[in-house]
């Protein structure tokens, strides 16, 4: 399985906090593997201490599937999808805010935010993938 480097996620990271700063926001921002597995993990000073663990969730349902976390909301109800909440004891939330990272047509992780609004955590992430030059579909 192809991951993203930690070279790579720094760079997300690094883009997603000049958005932040453009937007005046304090989040979290977290960048996994397509296993959802943790590469690299921000929290800005003055952000809520559940915001770690927010982002978190967000980027592991957007790995999971391959997918922008917003398009799995409509699911969250669905009882196939709360087995993967159960499964990953929590750790696996369905809300707008992450996004996937394709490399060369590959999944390769996954990054998510929280601590805006769930427009201004998507937003983060997108700004800090194109910062890095990856992209968010094959």
């Amino acid at each position: 399985m192809t991951s993203i480097n930690l070279s790579d996620a720094e760079k997300i990271i690094s883009g997603a906090r000049q958005k932040m700063t453009e937007l005046n926001l304090k989040m979290s921002i977290s960048v996994v593997d397509p296993r959802g597995d943790l590469i690299a993990m921000i929290r800005e000073d003055g952000s809520s201490w559940r915001t770690p663990m927010i982002s978190h969730g967000k980027a592991v349902a957007s790995a999971c599937f391959g997918l922008p976390s917003v398009q799995l909301e409509e699911r969250a109800s669905s009882p196939i999808f709360n087995a993967f909440t159960t499964i990953q004891n929590g750790h696996f939330i369905m809300g707008q805010g992450a996004l996937p990272i394709f490399q060369n047509g590959e999944l390769v992780g996954a990054v998510g935010a929280s601590g805006g609004l769930p427009q201004e955590d998507e937003d983060v992430v997108q700004a800090g993938i194109t910062t890095a030059g990856l992209k968010t579909s094959a």
